[in-house]
């Protein structure tokens, strides 16, 4: 059984986790992967907006509810996605 852990600090993400496999490091002189949490909380929070939006204005019409029942599920899960990012990115990790 191993060890348990510390906290991982800012300097061990910069480094890399192990076991980290990022098959295209190195490829023609390429950089290796970076996260890109900025990007998807920006791409998460336009979803938040547009679903929210587009849910409520779906049902202020006669149309079927079951669209705005989709839309506004998918508000949710870009909640719960926002909610993870913003942890990663509060533990330190880049991006």
């Amino acid at each position: 059984m191993s060890e348990p852990r510390e906290p991982r600090s800012r300097e061990d993400y910069a480094r890399g986790l192990p076991d980290h496999h990022d098959p295209t490091a190195g490829f023609a002189g390429a950089a290796p992967a970076q996260s890109a949490l900025t990007l998807r909380l920006i791409l998460a929070l336009f979803g938040l907006v547009v679903c929210t939006l587009g849910g409520i204005g779906w049902l202020l019409t006669d149309l079927p509810v079951w669209p705005a029942i989709v839309l506004l599920f998918f508000a949710a899960v870009a909640v719960v996605d926002i909610g993870v990012i913003v942890r990663r990115k509060a533990r330190g990790e880049p991006g």
